[in-house]
């Protein structure tokens, strides 16, 4: 196929293109793997899908799209400027789960459930924290890494390359809708009865891409603060989630605490959300 027709098609079709591209080299690696070893190779596949992204957005750039730096227009940047850029988005999104959390749990909402360490804490240590903390081979060390893997997949694929390539053929605020519902269409393919079920994590969904988008148009179209702040978000999440800390005690709906305990799956989730989209919308930068 010739390149520079292909760089002429519309974006939707761009993108499916290179989404066929890319399931193509990947199959005829990933299918006899998984027909030999089964479920066992699900994570080094999906690693090996992800690697086959990362080197194929770059072919893409270069050989199709004719940018110099494909991984720079795309966002990522290996500087002290978007170093701390991540760092502000991961403390952003720490803090927001743990005043979301707390919020919930001054008015009652969520119940603390004791948890236990896997090794015991200092005798001098539990009246400073209250109650016995997380397991931290369990679910702090696990959880970072698969924040940060998340936090940095996502952003390259959806705010990074699918919001670059939208920006290409249409508007700003077209753009932004447009990679925010393919994200949140992505997360949600389920089962019917699950998406009626968890509809309001939909709207959830789009809203924290919305977020995400104007993150990184705040910051010259770095991804630092996105990859930070998504995966700030999944930690708190994480840790949370797999303890379970915290439980609802009934005293309002599910779906205004978060649905199946999802904190973007609730009213409260999603008016945090908006507040982070607005604040990166309109607070002046410095």
């Amino acid at each position: 196929m010739n390149l520079d027709r292909l760089n002429s098609y519309p974006a939707p079709v761009r993108i499916i293109l290179f989404l066929l591209t890319l399931l193509a080299l990947w199959l005829p690696i990933a299918a006899p793997m998984y027909l030999i070893w089964g479920e066992t190779v699900g994570v080094a596949l999906t690693i090996l899908l992800y690697c086959g992204f990362l080197g194929l957005i770059w072919w893409w750039g270069r050989k199709v799209a004719k940018y110099p730096h494909p991984y720079r227009f795309y966002g990522l940047l290996f500087t002290r400027k978007n170093g701390l850029d991540f760092l502000f988005g991961w403390g952003l999104g720490c803090l927001t789960l743990v005043i979301f959390f707390y919020l919930q749990v001054s008015l009652g909402w969520l119940a603390v459930q004791t948890v236990t360490w896997q090794q015991p804490l200092p005798a001098r240590l539990l009246p400073m924290l209250g109650v016995y903390f997380v397991d931290w081979q369990g679910a702090i060390a696990p959880g970072l890494l698969t924040s940060v893997g998340v936090g940095f997949a996502e952003e390259m694929l959806f705010r990074g390359w699918i919001l670059s390539e939208l920006e290409r053929d249409y508007s700003k605020n077209t753009a932004l809708i447009a990679c925010s519902l393919v994200f949140a269409i992505l997360h949600f393919i389920k089962p019917l009865n699950v998406i009626l079920a968890t509809w309001s994590q939909f709207v959830g969904l789009v809203i924290l891409s919305v977020a995400l988008v104007l993150a990184r148009r705040r910051c010259d179209r770095r991804l630092g603060v996105s990859i930070g702040l998504h995966g700030g978000l999944v930690w708190c999440y994480y840790i949370v989630n797999t303890t379970h800390w915290l439980q609802p005690t009934g005293i309002v709906p599910e779906w205004v605490t978060g649905i199946n305990g999802n904190p973007i799956a609730g009213i409260v989730g999603i008016i945090f959300l908006s507040a982070i989209a607005i604040g990166f919308r309109y607070f002046p930068k410095k």
